[in-house]
């Protein structure tokens, strides 16, 4: 005799109100879209890393401006605001680059297994929290 096991939900059409609070993402679905949103966050904070790069080579009096900007701030923000939307820079810019290097070689290898798919994106998602977890600390000056 086999065993009837009961049918698997499947999901076409998400209901933003219904299905959404029980639609588990697997985790490769999570590093896609975070490669998104972290693409999206750095084209929006472009101009800051412009003038970042400018105040940061221009000239002496340009880097003091530079510095001055994470110790005194900017403009009406304060100095651990810009220290924060560096770290949003610096976790986008990892997590984009771990991500892209991974779909790359996903596209390179054709290794399409469900599980590869969850160790990398695992892998993925700590070696770019780990990162930002380290030049965080030295850039709010913890060493």
């Amino acid at each position: 005799m086999s065993e009837v096991s009961k049918p698997r939900p499947q999901y076409r059409n998400l209901n933003l109100f219904t299905d959404v609070r029980t639609y588990r993402l697997p985790l490769a679905g999570l590093v896609s879209i975070l490669h998104r949103v972290s693409g999206f966050l750095m084209f929006l904070l472009l101009p800051f890393i412009i003038w970042l790069f400018d105040k940061s080579i221009s000239s002496e009096i340009s880097f003091g401006q530079f510095s001055a900007a994470f110790s005194a701030g900017l403009w009406i923000f304060p100095g651990w605001f810009v220290k924060l939307v560096v770290l949003a820079l610096i976790w986008s810019y990892l997590h984009h680059l771990f991500a892209g290097v991974r779909h790359l070689y996903l596209d390179v290898s054709h290794r399409t297994t469900k599980e590869f798919g969850r160790h990398s994106a695992a892998t993925v998602l700590v070696a770019s929290i780990a990162l930002t977890l380290i030049l965080g600390a030295k850039l709010f000056g913890l060493y």
